[in-house]
């Protein structure tokens, strides 16, 4: 009997953070993904510093979306997070080329302590729930 080769699927991590082994999990269990790849350092600079002061930022993000064209097969998952208009670009760009463009949804609980001077520090902490689909405009 031949045993049919399972085709690597792999996720494109355009985003400014690491996974966390939830989201790894999750990305494995739920969308099947067997790989991941981070944005090259020069190109995750770019998405980092997206100029604030430009009108129209398609330009800067140019060498993200060839590198994603160049590098992901159809149905590829791309987690997108970052700056809206580049975000927004992005998912757009995913979307016209049969990607699966998602983003992480997160649970956020802020923890309040009284210190001894009777100031409250708050510490928020940010717990991977699942990675939701960017829908179609």
């Amino acid at each position: 009997m031949v045993e049919k080769q399972k085709k690597e699927k792999k996720m494109f991590l355009v985003f400014s953070h690491r996974l966390t082994p939830e989201q790894e999990n999750d990305a494995q269990d739920v969308w099947g993904v067997t790989s991941f790849i981070a944005l090259p350092p020069g190109l995750k600079k770019i998405w980092e510093q997206i100029p604030a002061d430009l009108e129209n930022i398609s330009n800067v993000i140019l060498p993200i979306q060839q590198w994603v064209k160049r590098e992901a097969d159809k149905n590829d998952v791309v987690l997108i997070q970052g700056d809206f208009g580049a975000t927004w670009l992005l998912v757009d760009f995913a979307l016209r080329a049969q990607l699966i463009p998602v983003y992480s949804v997160t649970q956020r609980d802020a923890r309040e302590v009284l210190q001894p001077d009777g100031a409250i520090k708050t510490t928020h902490v940010f717990k991977h729930r699942r990675f939701r689909l960017y829908g179609r405009p």
